[in-house]
């Protein structure tokens, strides 16, 4: 009989394996998925990940789609790694949307080359505010960070829909619910000629390069570490645990406003009440696929958004239900929890020794 038997210590090989064994389990469900939909399973794989990376215009658009996720997700890192479980990135987006959208629409008229650094550094307070708010009754009261960062992503949904329906509606725009587009100084330049892809993408490489450089070359990086993986031994040392909080908290905010920030300067170039396209959520699953580290969260996020874009080009070309991105994204996030059991135990023939 097969048994699971405890590791003397965790597998560093399994440890990083991990996420590739998730990654092959999931293309075999999902050939799986496509045949009970009567659909041909090769050909829903080739929509997936084959059909979105087919020229340079979609290669461009895999990087547009990724960078929102390596932003949030190495954010959300920095949090993680200390055992700071803040789930409401995607609250904090949005937030950061409001923010840059804001300096936007005040500066309407200006063509000043300070509007662009002006949003950014709005998108990001906006973000880390909102984060503030469980620190603050996670540090004072004790209140689970979880619980309390995850209702207020729909708290933000309601602000940013009173928004867009109310006080920041375009009065020229025919009723929807929607801002004035942005001035071109509000707008960040694109970076490759005949596509979208803009500014952010480099950006976002170098947050993720600056996260490298705090989670695992700096004091302050090595004490959450600590706190992380030996919370007893943190405090022996005389780490504080509040400390841990806010910078884990305000860090996954602050990085979801600049996402936040790159979305409504880019690709949108307004905001909208569907600015929410649940890039905070599938962050957490970028961030434990990608191991916490800043490489693997790169990787991490190029599969992640091959898979909202492939989900799309299936809905297009096999009329398959727009849910089809998330099952995909459920199923990494099932097959990756179910592979780490192996870092810590490994499977055994025969019966356990008295």
């Amino acid at each position: 009989m097969l048994r699971l038997e405890a590791r003397a210590e965790p597998s560093y090989l399994m440890r990083w394996c991990s996420p590739l064994l998730a990654a092959a389990l999931t293309l075999l469900a999902g050939l799986a998925i496509f045949w009970l939909l009567d659909k041909d399973p090769l050909e829903g794989l080739r929509y997936f990940l084959v059909h979105p990376v087919k020229d340079l215009y979609g290669v461009s658009e895999l990087l547009l789609k990724a960078t929102p996720l390596m932003l949030c997700a190495i954010g959300l890192a920095v949090g993680f790694r200390a055992n700071v479980w803040n789930i409401g990135a995607e609250g904090q987006f949005m937030l950061g949307t409001v923010g840059a959208s804001g300096v936007a629409l005040y500066f309407a008229e200006s063509d000043s080359a300070l509007i662009l650094p002006a949003m950014l550094a709005a998108g990001a307070a906006a973000g880390a505010l909102w984060a503030a708010i469980p620190a603050l009754l996670r540090t004072r009261f004790n209140a689970n960070e979880i619980l309390v960062s995850l209702m207020l992503v729909y708290v933000a949904q309601l602000f940013v829909s009173w928004l867009v329906f109310g006080p920041w509606r375009d009065p020229m725009g025919f009723g929807f619910p929607q801002t004035a587009m942005f001035h071109d100084a509000a707008l960040l330049p694109v970076v490759l000629e005949g596509t979208r892809l803009h500014l952010g993408f480099p950006f976002g490489l170098a947050v993720l390069a600056a996260g490298y450089v705090f989670m695992n070359r700096s004091y302050p990086g090595f004490r959450m570490r600590v706190a992380g993986e030996a919370a007893d031994a943190a405090r022996y040392a005389g780490f504080s645990t509040r400390r841990t909080v806010w910078i884990g908290l305000l860090a996954g905010g602050a990085a979801a406003g600049v996402a936040g920030m790159m979305e409504v300067a880019g690709p949108m170039g307004q905001l909208t009440d569907k600015v929410g396209l649940g890039y905070g959520f599938a962050a957490i699953i970028v961030a434990f696929v990608g191991r916490l580290h800043a490489f693997g969260i790169l990787l991490a996020s190029l599969l992640m958004a091959l898979l909202f874009i492939g989900g799309e080009q299936a809905q297009q070309y096999m009329n398959l239900p727009g849910s089809i991105s998330l099952v995909f994204q459920g199923l990494l996030l099932f097959f990756l929890l179910g592979s780490d059991v192996f870092i810590h135990h490994r499977l055994r023939v025969g019966r356990a020794a008295a």
